[in-house]
């Protein structure tokens, strides 16, 4: 048993894991960032008053959400850096980086329009008309009047994409980021592969305790800003 254990401090003096799981972390963010701009923009799009905007949103979305995450990060690289010779850095690390982040972006934000979108649906259609009937502009009434509620109770469902994100993050490696936790993990299992548990447990064990508190911030936020109807 303490042969077991001592298998854990070996690995964590021998690699960098905190450092990997902080670049995935640092891929979450940024990716919740723009897909987060990103989706709002597009179910604005989505309920906006202009069938092309709608249909561009719908198509958008549709699109995204039913395309594999991995075939999206692979032509990032091949495609869109090795094909278009589009990029973002001369460095490759930085800009396999931001690859990464470009694709989960546009991937995650179809996600993040439907959760927007799951949140508009619960808001009475009379707050539309009201606020119109004031004068508002569309533009006024979505960010005055619409979004503010619509992101209330929505809480939950981007609470979700942000969990699948997180977990998505570790796609990264198909868009050539060797320092985050899939790359590490597989550099593990090829020169340690006695100690393939020990390897599972850390990995394992490292999202799980990445996952759980925003679960639990995402519930209590739900029912503490949840519209009360």
């Amino acid at each position: 048993m303490s042969e077991f254990f001592s298998g854990f401090a070996s690995l964590f003096r021998e690699y960098n894991i905190v450092g990997a799981f902080w670049v995935n972390i640092e891929i979450t963010f940024w990716a919740a960032l723009f897909s987060m701009i990103i989706g709002t923009i597009l179910v604005m799009m989505r309920i906006s008053p202009v069938d092309s905007l709608r249909g561009f949103s719908a198509a958008y979305t549709e699109f995204f959400k039913n395309m594999p995450l991995t075939i999206i990060m692979v032509f990032m690289v091949l495609g869109f850096f090795g094909q278009l010779k589009l990029g973002f850095s001369d460095d490759f690390t930085i800009n396999f980086f931001w690859l990464a982040v470009t694709g989960l972006s546009l991937y995650t934000a179809s996600f993040v329009s439907e959760s927007l979108r799951s949140g508009i649906n619960t808001i009475p259609v009379g707050q539309a008309e009201a606020s119109r009937a004031l004068g508002l502009t569309f533009f006024q009434s979505i960010t005055s009047v619409i979004l503010p509620q619509a992101l209330r109770g929505s809480i939950a469902p981007l609470g979700n994409t942000l969990i699948a994100l997180l977990k998505n993050s570790t796609v990264a490696a198909a868009a050539s980021v060797t320092t985050e936790t899939s790359s590490l993990m597989s550099e593990m299992l090829e020169f340690h592969p006695s100690q393939i548990v020990q390897i599972f447990l850390v990995f394992a064990l490292g999202y799980v305790i990445l996952i759980i508190p925003i679960g639990l911030l995402t519930t209590y936020l739900s029912n503490r800003l949840a519209v009360r109807r």
